[in-house]
């Protein structure tokens, strides 16, 4: 399984928004009847304060409501939360017909009064699709031979994380392994011995990081990559010096071993945050190539981890 993935099969919870009693009270009983976990809201203001809260896949909105009516919920969970689904339930007389709905962003329209049999098979067309897609998004972020994350991923979750570190002030560190002599263990072994070293690496790296913390990807390859969130410049090291060791102890892959380069991203006001981010990659990269060119089989730290890290927020770029 990919370490820290949200797993391709969904943990369905759905969001139930009516100003009725009753008609929430029959979605309520509808949904315990189909086994989903739900939470309710009694409007469209409620709604939206139950998003920030909880982690929804689906709500089941009507469209007349006070103080925030169903097409303006459904207008701030596509600006917002565009990886929620919206069913829209209405009333025969609403001035905002099926046409209305869809282009506004709901999955599906649903008209009152209606039966069990029509909500169950809406929602779980809903479900099946979104299922769909998380699965399909799983196969293009994820490397088949090591099961950990890819490039492409590695690139959409460092362009997340460390904006995010920033607002928060939390640290980021980057760690770039690269396996030496691995060319000539391939040529000399084989394909297959070669690929058996990558994904022993893989696993090296998921035992030996934080689960739901530090984020572990093939980066290319015999290149790896570590995202390491929430750690102190000794945490870091120690989490390299273990990958180093385990691989090392008692390895088939005697002829080869791992080289580490570790760098601490910096903010830079004068900076982009890709021109940043950028930079963080670059020197981790030319921390490991210096590892590389004393022998290997050692951890490399840019001096950035000898700095104090420039976390406080400043205006954006």
């Amino acid at each position: 399984m990919l370490h820290n993935e949200l797993a391709p099969e969904m943990n369905t919870r759905i969001l139930l928004v009516d100003d009725d009693p009753f008609i929430l009270a029959m979605l309520e009983s509808s949904m315990t009847a189909l086994g989903h976990a739900f939470d309710t809201a009694e409007d469209g203001e409620v709604a939206k304060d139950k998003l920030k809260q909880g982690d929804f896949t689906l709500v089941l909105t009507d469209l007349t409501m006070p103080r925030c009516d169903g097409m303006q919920l459904l207008k701030h969970i596509k600006d917002e939360y565009p990886q929620i689904e919206v069913i829209v339930i209405t009333g025969h007389a609403e001035i905002h017909g099926y046409t209305d709905v869809i282009r506004a962003g709901a999955s599906d329209f649903i008209s009152k009064p209606f039966g069990l049999d029509e909500l169950e098979a809406k929602v779980r067309r809903v479900i099946r699709e979104q299922t769909l897609i998380r699965k399909l998004e799983h196969l293009s972020m994820c490397d088949m031979l090591t099961n950990l994350y890819n490039r492409r991923a590695f690139e959409l979750k460092l362009h997340e994380e460390i904006p995010r570190a920033h607002r928060q002030g939390y640290p980021v560190f980057l760690a770039l392994l690269d396996v030496d002599r691995f060319k000539e263990y391939n040529d000399h072994f084989g394909h297959q011995a070669g690929d058996q070293v990558l994904q022993e690496i893989g696993r090296i790296l998921v035992q030996c990081t934080r689960e739901n913390v530090d984020w572990c990807f093939r980066f290319g390859g015999d290149e790896f990559a570590i995202i390491i969130p929430y750690a102190t410049v000794a945490q870091v090291e120690q989490i390299a010096d273990r990958i180093q060791e385990r691989y090392g102890h008692g390895s088939r892959y005697a002829s080869t071993s791992l080289t580490v380069g570790l760098a601490q991203f910096l903010r830079r006001p004068e900076n982009s945050w890709p021109e940043d981010i950028a930079e963080l990659v670059a020197r981790a990269d030319k921390a490991l190539y210096a590892g590389k060119e004393q022998g290997g089989n050692r951890v490399i730290a840019d001096p950035s981890l000898a700095c104090p890290a420039k976390l406080s927020p400043t205006e954006d770029h």
